[in-house]
C-alpha cells in the first residue's frame, strides 16, 4: 500500500488491530514507505527556523520513531543526539539508519564528502537511542533543544501536560521544546470529513477491541497545547513555517512552537 515497498492492506489491518507499541514493531520495517513518516519537506522547513534558535549542544528526539528528527537533530546540535521510542522496532530501523561512525554496511564503501553547510563540521554529534515510554522519560535536565514529529496523536489529551512536563524536566535552563502543528482544514473540506471519519472510525475500534490504539488527528488543538505548555513551566511561542505557505487567508499553513524552560 502507497509504495510497491510500503506495507499491504492485510498488514495494516493487522497493526491497526494491535497495541500502539506492537502495531508499530510490526510496522517498523515499513515505515520509511508510508504516509505517515514526516515528509522531508517539513523536516527541512523545521531545520531552517530552528537554526536561528541557536546554537545547541544538546538534542533530544521525543518518540524518535525511525529517527527523522534525528537527521534534524544532527544537523542542529554539536555534541550529542538522543532518540527516544517505546518501540523497539522502530529504535532497530533508527539504529541501522544511523550507525556509529566508523560502521557501514559491507556492500558500502566509504565516501570521503564535504559536510553539509548547514551541518555541524567534523564527525557530527555522537547518536543514542533510548528504549522509554515518553511519559516517563529517564533524563535528567541535560538537553539544549528537544522536538517531536507526528507523535502527539498517540497520547491522549489528559496526557498530554504529563507528557510536557517529562521534557520539561529533560531540558536544561533555557533549553527549547520545538514541535511543528498544522493548520486545522477548513470546516466542510475534504480534508475536514477525512480527519473527523478517521477519528470517528478509532473511537468505535477502541470501544469494541483491546488493547486500545490510540491515534487521533482531531485531538491536539493549539489553544489546548499552549496552555498544557504553560502549566508545565514553559513560555511558549509561534513561529509560521513560510517554507510550508500560507492558505487562501493569508495564514500560515503551519507553525512552528517553540516552548523554552525559563
Amino acid at each position: 500500500m502507497f509504495t510497491e515497498q510500503g506495507p499491504t492492506v492485510r498488514e495494516l489491518a493487522v497493526q491497526a488491530l494491535s497495541s500502539i507499541e506492537r502495531g508499530y514493531d510490526l510496522l517498523a520495517p515499513k515505515f520509511d514507505h508510508t504516509p505517515y513518516r514526516t515528509p522531508d519537506r517539513v523536516l527541512d522547513a523545521v531545520t531552517d527556523e530552528v537554526r536561528r534558535l541557536g546554537p545547541f549542544g544538546t538534542g533530544l528526539d521525543v518518540c524518535c520513531g525511525t529517527g527523522a528528527g534525528v537527521g534534524v537533530l544532527r544537523r542542529l546540535c554539536r555534541e550529542r543526539v538522543v532518540g527516544v521510542d517505546f518501540s523497539a522496532g522502530m529504535l532497530a530501523e533508527a539504529r541501522a539508519a544511523f550507525p556509529p561512525e566508523g560502521e557501514r554496511p559491507a556492500e558500502e564503501e566509504p565516501v570521503e564528502e564535504e559536510p553539509a553547510e548547514d551541518e555541524p563540521a567534523g564527525e557530527g554529534p555522537a547518536v543514542d537511542w533510548v528504549r522509554a515510554d515518553a511519559r516517563s522519560l529517564p533524563f535528567a535536565p541535560a538537553f539544549d533543544l528537544a522536538l517531536s514529529f507526528g507523535a502527539f496523536g498517540h497520547f491522549l489529551p489528559a496526557e498530554r501536560f504529563g507528557l510536557f512536563a517529562e521534557v520539561y524536566g529533560s531540558l536544561r535552563p533555557g533549553g527549547q521544546f520545538v514541535f511543528p502543528i498544522g493548520a486545522p482544514p477548513p470546516v466542510g473540506s475534504r480534508a475536514y470529513w477525512t480527519l473527523l471519519g478517521f477519528d470517528a472510525a478509532m473511537r468505535v475500534r477502541n470501544a469494541l477491541w483491546r488493547p486500545q490504539f490510540v491515534m487521533y488527528y482531531r485531538t491536539f488543538r493549539l489553544g489546548d497545547v499552549l496552555e498544557d505548555l504553560t502549566r508545565a513551566g514553559f513560555a511558549a511561542r509561534l513561529m509560521p513555517l513560510a517554507e510550508l505557505g500560507r492558505r487562501p487567508d493569508g495564514s500560515p499553513r503551519a507553525r512552528l512552537v517553540v516552548a523554552t524552560r525559563e
